[in-house]
């Protein structure tokens, strides 16, 4: 796995999903998100006890399509599994993994806002509704809402805000000394912390349940949490 190296250097443009950060995206989360591997670990779980033949899982923003394919090596009957991402480069490399293991994966070059849910059974959102725009994210949630089977299920995790601004402070500071403990160095987390700038805008927990409550889900429940990362399930 090549190693994220993508803010030793100094930044020319806000972040993105470019070929520079998929050529090192599975490094980059690992390394980025606290307790990554068991939260995938957890929703996959979460997703094997709905397991049924035919079942569709859909994941927004599937990147390189690791947890799809994590997924796909545990099922035991045949789901019906497709990830949609709106970068290209992070396509290729999720194709490219998917013919190399011989996995029946559906992937897709799409923009999850405009994309046509239909009869789906459970959609999961693994760090992503924070990338988009607090206004087009409420109506976003109404969409999959809307497009989910009844009983359906939506799973997302976010980094959150706090309300105690100085909770709030003394957790990202944490959070920077997690990823120094990783390798990252001061230079790159503040090269970072801006490049995300107006790009990565969190929610509370408190914004986010209200939003799934809004959109129509009957429960809302929080699953995993390490200090502002945090895990939700919302039934339909």
């Amino acid at each position: 796995m090549k190693q994220d190296k993508v803010f030793t250097k100094p930044i020319e443009k806000k972040f993105e999903f470019d070929e520079a950060v998929a050529s090192v995206f599975d490094d980059m989360l690992s390394r980025s998100v606290p307790f990554y591997d068991e939260v995938r670990k957890l929703v996959i779980a979460l997703i094997l006890a709905e397991q049924k033949e035919g079942l569709k899982v859909l994941d927004l923003g599937s990147s390189t399509a690791k947890f799809l394919l994590d997924l796909h090596s545990k099922m035991e009957v045949k789901m019906q599994l497709k990830g949609l991402d709106n970068s290209q480069a992070m396509l290729d490399r999720a194709e490219q993994k998917c013919q190399a293991f011989g996995a029946d994966i559906a992937l897709e070059l799409a923009d999850m806002l405009s994309y046509d849910y239909e009869d789906e059974d459970i959609i999961i959102a693994n760090y992503t509704l924070q990338f988009i725009r607090p206004m087009q994210r409420i109506e976003l949630v109404k969409k999959l809402y809307e497009g989910l089977n009844d009983e359906g299920i939506f799973i997302f995790s976010e980094k959150v805000l706090f309300k105690d601004k100085k909770l709030d402070k003394d957790l990202i500071d944490i959070y920077y000394a997690y990823k120094m403990e990783q390798g990252y160095s001061e230079y790159e987390i503040a090269q970072k912390r801006e490049a995300l700038e107006n790009v990565l805008i969190p929610f509370t927990i408190e914004e986010n349940i209200q939003m799934c409550k809004e959109a129509g889900f009957r429960s809302v429940d929080t699953v995993f949490q390490w200090s502002n990362f945090v895990t939700f399930v919302s039934r339909k």
